[in-house]
Protein backbone atom coordinates (compact mmCIF):
# COMPACT_ATOMS: atom_id res chain seq x y z
CA UNK A 1 0.00 0.00 0.00
CA UNK A 2 1.35 3.38 -0.69
CA UNK A 3 2.43 5.87 1.80
CA UNK A 4 1.72 9.53 1.68
CA UNK A 5 5.52 10.40 0.68
CA UNK A 6 4.94 8.10 -2.61
CA UNK A 7 2.46 10.57 -3.78
CA UNK A 8 2.94 13.36 -6.46
CA UNK A 9 1.32 17.03 -5.78
CA UNK A 10 1.01 19.90 -8.53
CA UNK A 11 -0.74 23.17 -8.26
CA UNK A 12 -2.29 24.44 -11.27
CA UNK A 13 -2.98 28.22 -10.37
CA UNK A 14 -6.13 30.38 -11.27
CA UNK A 15 -5.73 32.63 -14.20
CA UNK A 16 -7.99 34.67 -12.34
CA UNK A 17 -12.12 35.66 -11.68
CA UNK A 18 -13.81 32.73 -11.44
CA UNK A 19 -11.14 30.42 -11.83
CA UNK A 20 -9.91 28.16 -9.37
CA UNK A 21 -6.82 27.12 -7.50
CA UNK A 22 -6.38 23.48 -8.27
CA UNK A 23 -4.20 20.54 -6.76
CA UNK A 24 -3.52 17.07 -7.95
CA UNK A 25 -2.44 14.85 -5.67
CA UNK A 26 -1.63 11.45 -7.15
CA UNK A 27 -2.50 8.07 -5.55
CA UNK A 28 0.38 5.45 -7.10
CA UNK A 29 -1.44 2.29 -6.22
CA UNK A 30 -4.70 2.88 -8.11
CA UNK A 31 -3.43 5.57 -10.44
CA UNK A 32 -5.82 7.73 -9.01
CA UNK A 33 -5.70 11.90 -9.43
CA UNK A 34 -7.42 13.16 -6.22
CA UNK A 35 -8.58 16.86 -6.37
CA UNK A 36 -8.63 20.22 -3.99
CA UNK A 37 -10.25 22.94 -6.01
CA UNK A 38 -10.38 26.51 -4.21
CA UNK A 39 -11.47 30.21 -4.80
CA UNK A 40 -8.57 32.27 -4.69
CA UNK A 41 -10.52 34.94 -3.27
CA UNK A 42 -11.96 33.46 0.01
CA UNK A 43 -10.07 30.25 0.40
CA UNK A 44 -13.23 28.06 0.47
CA UNK A 45 -12.46 24.51 -1.41
CA UNK A 46 -14.41 21.47 -2.14
CA UNK A 47 -12.29 17.76 -2.34
CA UNK A 48 -12.91 15.87 -5.66
CA UNK A 49 -12.73 11.80 -5.52
CA UNK A 50 -10.38 11.48 -2.48
CA UNK A 51 -9.44 8.36 -1.89
CA UNK A 52 -9.34 5.87 1.15
CA UNK A 53 -6.58 3.30 0.63
CA UNK A 54 -7.20 -0.46 0.25
CA UNK A 55 -5.22 -3.64 0.19
CA UNK A 56 -6.79 -6.01 -1.75
CA UNK A 57 -4.95 -8.96 -0.39
CA UNK A 58 -5.67 -8.30 3.32
CA UNK A 59 -8.43 -6.02 2.79
CA UNK A 60 -6.92 -3.44 5.42
CA UNK A 61 -7.56 0.31 5.03
CA UNK A 62 -5.78 3.64 5.98
CA UNK A 63 -6.12 6.68 5.37
CA UNK A 64 -2.61 7.98 4.43
CA UNK A 65 -4.14 9.46 0.88
CA UNK A 66 -6.91 11.31 2.54
CA UNK A 67 -4.56 12.45 5.56
CA UNK A 68 -2.10 13.95 2.82
CA UNK A 69 -4.81 15.75 1.40
CA UNK A 70 -5.81 17.38 4.40
CA UNK A 71 -2.67 18.02 5.45
CA UNK A 72 -2.06 19.92 1.98
CA UNK A 73 -5.35 21.76 2.20
CA UNK A 74 -4.15 23.17 6.02
CA UNK A 75 -0.96 24.28 4.38
CA UNK A 76 -2.92 26.03 2.06
CA UNK A 77 -4.77 27.33 4.96
CA UNK A 78 -8.48 26.22 2.81
CA UNK A 79 -11.79 25.42 4.02
CA UNK A 80 -13.11 22.84 3.14
CA UNK A 81 -17.05 23.35 2.68
CA UNK A 82 -18.04 20.01 0.21
CA UNK A 83 -16.75 16.85 -0.62
CA UNK A 84 -17.61 15.67 -4.38
CA UNK A 85 -17.15 12.74 -6.15
CA UNK A 86 -17.86 12.22 -10.13
CA UNK A 87 -19.07 8.17 -9.98
CA UNK A 88 -18.72 5.27 -7.71
CA UNK A 89 -15.49 4.49 -8.49
CA UNK A 90 -14.25 0.79 -9.26
CA UNK A 91 -10.20 1.02 -8.27
CA UNK A 92 -10.49 2.54 -5.19
CA UNK A 93 -12.47 2.70 -2.11
CA UNK A 94 -13.68 6.49 -2.21
CA UNK A 95 -13.17 8.59 1.19
CA UNK A 96 -16.45 10.74 0.87
CA UNK A 97 -17.79 9.30 4.16
CA UNK A 98 -14.47 9.29 6.83
CA UNK A 99 -14.20 13.17 4.98
CA UNK A 100 -17.46 13.90 6.00
CA UNK A 101 -17.37 12.36 9.53
CA UNK A 102 -13.74 14.09 9.88
CA UNK A 103 -14.78 17.46 8.46
CA UNK A 104 -18.53 17.61 9.34
CA UNK A 105 -19.28 19.12 5.74
CA UNK A 106 -21.70 17.84 3.41
CA UNK A 107 -20.68 15.25 0.65
CA UNK A 108 -21.72 14.80 -2.83
CA UNK A 109 -22.55 12.71 -6.08
CA UNK A 110 -24.42 12.36 -9.11
CA UNK A 111 -28.17 11.46 -9.10
CA UNK A 112 -27.70 8.75 -11.60
CA UNK A 113 -26.23 6.49 -8.60
CA UNK A 114 -29.10 5.48 -7.87
CA UNK A 115 -29.47 3.59 -11.09
CA UNK A 116 -26.42 1.99 -10.23
CA UNK A 117 -27.06 1.60 -7.02
CA UNK A 118 -29.79 -0.69 -8.49
CA UNK A 119 -27.79 -2.56 -10.88
CA UNK A 120 -25.46 -3.66 -8.47
CA UNK A 121 -27.86 -4.97 -5.94
CA UNK A 122 -29.05 -6.99 -8.81
CA UNK A 123 -25.06 -8.04 -9.45
CA UNK A 124 -24.25 -8.57 -5.41
CA UNK A 125 -27.98 -10.13 -4.82
CA UNK A 126 -28.47 -8.15 -1.92
CA UNK A 127 -32.00 -6.47 -2.86
CA UNK A 128 -32.11 -4.33 0.47
CA UNK A 129 -28.23 -2.90 0.11
CA UNK A 130 -27.40 0.24 -1.23
CA UNK A 131 -29.34 3.57 -0.09
CA UNK A 132 -27.88 6.82 -1.58
CA UNK A 133 -30.07 9.00 -0.69
CA UNK A 134 -28.73 8.17 3.30
CA UNK A 135 -25.75 7.78 2.55
CA UNK A 136 -24.94 11.33 0.05
CA UNK A 137 -26.16 15.00 1.39
CA UNK A 138 -26.60 15.88 -2.78
CA UNK A 139 -27.19 14.21 -5.35
CA UNK A 140 -26.78 16.19 -8.70
CA UNK A 141 -29.10 16.23 -11.60
CA UNK A 142 -27.62 17.52 -14.70
CA UNK A 143 -27.34 21.27 -14.85
CA UNK A 144 -27.43 21.89 -11.23
CA UNK A 145 -25.07 24.54 -10.02
CA UNK A 146 -23.50 24.94 -6.50
CA UNK A 147 -20.94 27.71 -5.16
CA UNK A 148 -17.58 27.07 -3.15
CA UNK A 149 -16.66 30.63 -2.22
CA UNK A 150 -16.90 33.02 -5.29
CA UNK A 151 -16.62 29.73 -7.15
CA UNK A 152 -19.66 28.86 -9.57
CA UNK A 153 -19.31 25.08 -10.31
CA UNK A 154 -21.47 23.47 -12.66
CA UNK A 155 -22.76 19.69 -12.77
CA UNK A 156 -22.71 18.25 -16.39
CA UNK A 157 -23.87 14.19 -16.62
CA UNK A 158 -21.05 12.15 -18.66
CA UNK A 159 -22.01 8.53 -18.76
CA UNK A 160 -20.40 5.74 -20.68
CA UNK A 161 -17.57 4.53 -18.11
CA UNK A 162 -21.05 3.97 -15.82
CA UNK A 163 -24.42 5.06 -16.28
CA UNK A 164 -24.08 7.80 -13.82
CA UNK A 165 -20.64 9.72 -14.00
CA UNK A 166 -20.82 13.44 -13.60
CA UNK A 167 -18.30 16.43 -14.66
CA UNK A 168 -18.07 19.18 -12.64
CA UNK A 169 -16.92 22.45 -14.46
CA UNK A 170 -15.60 25.25 -12.89
CA UNK A 171 -14.75 28.48 -14.69
CA UNK A 172 -11.82 27.58 -17.02
CA UNK A 173 -11.40 24.37 -15.35
CA UNK A 174 -13.67 20.90 -15.52
CA UNK A 175 -12.69 17.78 -13.92
CA UNK A 176 -13.95 15.23 -16.15
CA UNK A 177 -13.37 11.75 -13.83
CA UNK A 178 -13.02 8.49 -16.33
CA UNK A 179 -13.72 9.78 -19.66
CA UNK A 180 -10.49 11.18 -20.84
CA UNK A 181 -6.99 9.92 -20.36
CA UNK A 182 -4.04 12.24 -21.06
CA UNK A 183 -4.05 12.77 -25.07
CA UNK A 184 -1.12 10.32 -25.73
CA UNK A 185 -3.35 7.64 -23.37
CA UNK A 186 -6.79 8.33 -25.31
CA UNK A 187 -9.49 7.62 -23.36
CA UNK A 188 -11.46 5.52 -20.27
CA UNK A 189 -13.03 2.27 -20.75
CA UNK A 190 -16.48 1.80 -21.28
CA UNK A 191 -17.51 -1.79 -20.44
CA UNK A 192 -17.89 -1.97 -16.50
CA UNK A 193 -22.11 -2.75 -15.75
CA UNK A 194 -23.63 0.31 -17.38
CA UNK A 195 -21.10 1.29 -19.32
CA UNK A 196 -21.42 2.02 -23.26
CA UNK A 197 -18.59 3.36 -25.49
CA UNK A 198 -21.72 4.91 -27.46
CA UNK A 199 -22.74 7.20 -24.71
CA UNK A 200 -18.71 7.83 -23.89
CA UNK A 201 -18.07 8.68 -27.19
CA UNK A 202 -21.37 11.73 -26.75
CA UNK A 203 -20.42 12.98 -23.14
CA UNK A 204 -16.47 13.18 -24.45
CA UNK A 205 -18.02 15.72 -27.22
CA UNK A 206 -20.18 17.37 -24.86
CA UNK A 207 -16.78 17.87 -22.93
CA UNK A 208 -14.86 18.51 -25.90
CA UNK A 209 -17.42 21.48 -26.75
CA UNK A 210 -15.84 23.49 -24.18
CA UNK A 211 -13.73 26.69 -24.89
CA UNK A 212 -10.48 25.26 -26.27
CA UNK A 213 -8.47 26.98 -22.89
CA UNK A 214 -10.64 24.59 -20.35
CA UNK A 215 -8.20 22.97 -18.28
CA UNK A 216 -9.29 19.44 -18.20
CA UNK A 217 -8.54 17.42 -15.19
CA UNK A 218 -8.37 13.42 -15.61
CA UNK A 219 -9.70 10.58 -12.90
CA UNK A 220 -6.48 8.11 -13.58
CA UNK A 221 -3.25 8.11 -15.25
CA UNK A 222 -0.48 4.91 -15.81
CA UNK A 223 1.78 6.56 -17.81
CA UNK A 224 3.18 5.06 -21.33
CA UNK A 225 6.31 3.58 -23.13
CA UNK A 226 7.18 7.47 -23.93
CA UNK A 227 6.22 9.08 -20.62
CA UNK A 228 6.90 6.90 -17.25
CA UNK A 229 6.27 9.93 -15.05
CA UNK A 230 2.14 10.90 -14.07
CA UNK A 231 0.17 13.61 -15.76
CA UNK A 232 -3.47 14.77 -15.37
CA UNK A 233 -4.21 18.02 -17.05
CA UNK A 234 -4.57 19.05 -20.61
CA UNK A 235 -6.49 21.95 -22.25
CA UNK A 236 -9.51 21.20 -24.82
CA UNK A 237 -7.38 22.68 -27.56
CA UNK A 238 -4.78 19.71 -27.02
CA UNK A 239 -7.30 17.31 -26.78
CA UNK A 240 -9.07 17.87 -29.59
CA UNK A 241 -5.54 18.35 -31.43
CA UNK A 242 -3.62 15.33 -30.13
CA UNK A 243 -5.67 12.96 -28.02
CA UNK A 244 -5.50 9.36 -29.77
CA UNK A 245 -8.69 8.32 -29.54
CA UNK A 246 -10.54 11.44 -29.98
CA UNK A 247 -8.44 13.91 -31.94
CA UNK A 248 -10.61 16.24 -34.36
CA UNK A 249 -11.95 14.49 -37.59
CA UNK A 250 -12.34 10.97 -35.87
CA UNK A 251 -15.06 8.93 -37.09
CA UNK A 252 -17.84 8.09 -34.07
CA UNK A 253 -17.44 4.21 -35.44
CA UNK A 254 -14.02 4.21 -34.95
CA UNK A 255 -13.89 5.34 -31.62
CA UNK A 256 -16.57 3.19 -31.19
CA UNK A 257 -14.70 -0.08 -32.54
CA UNK A 258 -11.21 0.58 -31.14
CA UNK A 259 -12.81 1.46 -27.37
CA UNK A 260 -14.73 -2.05 -27.74
CA UNK A 261 -11.52 -4.06 -29.04
CA UNK A 262 -9.50 -2.46 -26.26
CA UNK A 263 -12.01 -3.02 -23.41
CA UNK A 264 -12.56 -7.09 -24.33
CA UNK A 265 -8.74 -7.29 -23.59
CA UNK A 266 -8.82 -5.68 -20.15
CA UNK A 267 -9.30 -7.44 -16.43
CA UNK A 268 -11.13 -6.60 -13.89
CA UNK A 269 -9.76 -3.81 -11.57
CA UNK A 270 -8.61 -6.40 -8.60
CA UNK A 271 -10.51 -3.76 -6.13
CA UNK A 272 -13.69 -3.27 -8.33
CA UNK A 273 -15.93 -5.73 -6.73
CA UNK A 274 -15.05 -4.43 -3.07
CA UNK A 275 -15.10 -1.22 -3.88
CA UNK A 276 -18.72 -1.17 -5.64
CA UNK A 277 -20.17 -2.29 -2.69
CA UNK A 278 -18.53 0.45 -0.21
CA UNK A 279 -18.81 2.95 -2.49
CA UNK A 280 -22.38 3.04 -3.43
CA UNK A 281 -22.56 3.52 0.91
CA UNK A 282 -20.54 6.71 0.05
CA UNK A 283 -17.47 4.53 1.55
CA UNK A 284 -18.86 3.87 4.42
CA UNK A 285 -18.47 -0.38 5.23
CA UNK A 286 -21.81 -2.58 5.67
CA UNK A 287 -22.73 -2.67 9.00
CA UNK A 288 -20.73 -4.54 11.66
CA UNK A 289 -21.85 -8.17 11.93
CA UNK A 290 -21.75 -9.78 16.11
CA UNK A 291 -18.07 -9.87 16.33
CA UNK A 292 -18.08 -6.34 15.58
CA UNK A 293 -16.83 -7.07 12.03
CA UNK A 294 -17.93 -5.74 8.50
CA UNK A 295 -18.07 -7.98 6.01
CA UNK A 296 -18.35 -8.14 1.89
CA UNK A 297 -20.13 -10.14 -0.35
CA UNK A 298 -18.82 -11.71 -3.22
CA UNK A 299 -20.21 -12.94 -6.61
CA UNK A 300 -18.43 -15.66 -8.16
CA UNK A 301 -18.92 -16.51 -12.20
CA UNK A 302 -20.49 -13.62 -12.83
CA UNK A 303 -17.46 -11.66 -14.26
Amino acid sequence: MSTSEDAIVRHSPSSGAGSPDIWGIYEPDTGSIQYICACPTTRAAALIDVVWNFDPTSFATDTSSMDQVLDLASQHDLDIKMILDTHPHADHLMASNQLKERLGVPNAIGARVRDIAELWRDLYNTPDAFDPDRDFDHLFEDGDTFTIGDLELRVILSPGHTLGSITYQCGDAAFVHDTLMMPDAGTSRADFPGGSADQLWESIQQILSLPDATRLFIGHDYGTEDRPDPAWEATVAQHKAENKHVKTGTPKADYIEARQKRDAGLPLPDRMLAALQINLRAGRLPEAENDGHSYLKMPVNRF
